[in-house]
């Protein structure tokens, strides 16, 4: 491609933004289509809901050349982080190319690029571009379980949503209320909702390890787990110096260390007296992400404000004429449940691509074969934005951002497909047995965003410079750190030929008989 090649990117969230900066400054015109009012995507006024935080300090979540602003707190609510990001776009010219309200519904690949249909508040659409960039983010499609006896259970009365449908404290007030899950945003609701309501149980099927913010008091999370040596502490695929030695002659000095934080983390949190100590090593909460402790959950539970019901699911939910919404557990339990909220995850899909399409962007299970979780190898004129989501994702998207740009303008070289394709299949296979499958399909990388950062670093030929890669073996990672990358220019390679645009007229179709092919 060359720089006067139209580029679409679904999505308006952290990578989405980041994707169509560095492009645009690449000089690719750039159109981002987002469904939302406002830019942010899980940061978004219609995805936030009561409680939400982010988990970094504001010192590690941010852009290189981008800070924060000096007044905001240390750790942001969803309302800033939004903010945050609205100022991005408004600071780097992004506003006039967004297309907010606006869902990307189909997408075809053409010989030229792709055709999109998209829908406004207009109607229906059909535009098109020469590059298309996912970037719908790995959590954009709730996860509903599908409980026996929902129906009922609405028609008693209750309400059943999801974490990301959830907005307003006001609707639980003194209501009996119910959150499914255990990860963070099941804790940051359930501690949130329990200050209003008159009841609040979590119902967990299984337990996790969760990291204090600040261990024993002195000990910050960030120095923990945004350092290479705290990564060296897990498995990598290709382990380094450090990895190996932790590994092999100094295993007894890295699960010394693994117990220490898990007796310090039950002190501090008084897991064993609430009964609140999950089954399994304190090394296994980085299987697909590292889980905060929500400040003051525990003290909830404590105090009796929260309940929380380990190692059980909800069998069946029901009510009637003269019976209160109510849930009964696995264990035979049953809770009084005006509402119930499931923090049950995510579905990783890309919806408006054809069924052709998505099945050769996946394999049998459903894993998105990516190189660098950016690349298919198999659909051209695709790439991917996001889908290294990790503890640094404003860093980790926007190196991933420059990785694309180094590729759309020629200037990457890449090994073989066939070399490629081993590579993807070595990480699923290594993903699927680090996780026992938990791995979000091949689309995480935590805990291992520095290691994501220098492989792409790597076939962009950009190292930073020795002494800070020595400070990051103890400092937590700066995003300032990687600043220069935006005025690096590896080696060149041929362009591939312009190819002459598809064009772009919005065009009215009719919605029933006029349709892509999906």
């Amino acid at each position: 491609m060359t720089s006067g090649n139209r580029v679409g990117i679904v999505g308006a969230g952290i990578a989405g933004l980041a994707c169509a900066k560095v492009l645009k400054q690449a000089g690719f015109p750039v159109e981002i289509f987002d469904r939302a009012p406002d830019v942010g995507g899980v940061w978004s006024v219609t995805r936030r809901y009561p409680g939400l935080q982010t988990q970094n300090s504001k010192d590690t979540y941010h852009f290189s050349d981008f800070p924060m602003p000096a007044d905001y707190p240390r750790v942001l609510d969803g309302q800033q982080m939004q903010a945050y990001l609205a100022a991005y776009a408004e600071r780097f010219g992004l506003i006039e190319h967004l297309r907010l309200e606006t869902e990307v519904v189909a997408a075809d690949p053409v010989d030229s690029g792709w055709l999109l249909e998209i829908r406004d508040e207009s109607g229906i659409h059909r535009t098109s571009c020469d590059h298309l960039v996912i970037a719908n983010g790995v959590f954009s499609d709730p996860a509903m379980p599908d409980y026996r006896g929902a129906d009922v259970f609405a028609a008693a009365g209750g309400r059943l949503c999801h974490a990301s449908e959830f907005h307003d404290l006001d609707a639980v007030r003194g209501k009996s209320v119910v959150v499914v899950g255990y990860g963070k945003s099941a804790c940051d609701i359930a501690t949130a909702v329990s200050e209003v309501a008159a009841s609040t149980s979590v119902v967990a099927r299984r337990l996790f390890w969760k990291m204090p913010r600040t261990l024993a008091k002195v000990i910050d999370y960030e120095r923990l787990m945004l350092t290479r040596f705290g990564e060296a502490h897990f498995h990598y695929l290709r382990p380094g110096w450090m990895d190996r030695f932790l590994t092999g002659s100094g295993e007894s000095v890295r699960i010394s260390n693994f117990d220490l934080i898990q007796e310090l983390a039950t002190k501090q949190m008084r897991l064993r007296e609430l009964g609140l100590v999950p089954s399994g090593r304190f090394e296994e909460i980085a299987e697909s992400t590292i889980s905060l402790a929500t400040e003051g959950f525990a003290e909830q539970v404590a105090n009796g404000r929260i309940i929380v019901h380990r190692d059980t699911t909800i069998a069946e939910m029901g009510g009637g004429p003269k019976a209160a919404p109510a849930v009964r557990l696995s264990t035979g339990e049953v809770l009084r449940a005006d509402v119930v909220i499931c923090a049950t995850g995510f579905h990783q899909r890309v919806p408006f691509l054809t069924p052709y399409v998505q099945r050769r962007l996946t394999d049998e299970r459903g894993n998105f074969r990516l190189h660098r979780q950016i690349l298919p190898l198999d659909v051209p004129n695709l790439t991917f934005a996001g889908y290294n989501s990790s503890v640094i994702s404003t860093l980790n998207a926007e190196v991933a951002a420059h990785w694309t740009a180094a590729l759309l303008t020629g200037r990457l070289a890449l090994p073989p497909a066939e070399q490629l394709n081993e590579q993807i299949d070595a990480r699923l296979s290594w993903m699927e047995e680090r996780t026992h499958g938990h791995h979000a399909h091949g689309t995480a990388i935590t805990p291992f965003s520095i290691q994501n950062i220098d492989e792409m670093l790597a076939d962009l030929r950009f190292r930073l410079p020795r002494r800070t890669r020595l400070a990051q073996w103890f400092r937590r990672v700066k995003p300032e750190s990687y600043r220069g990358l935006a005025r690096s220019k590896p080696d060149t390679a041929p362009v591939v030929p312009h190819r002459a645009p598809i064009e772009a007229e919005l065009l009215p179709l009719d919605e029933e008989s006029d349709r892509i092919s999906r």
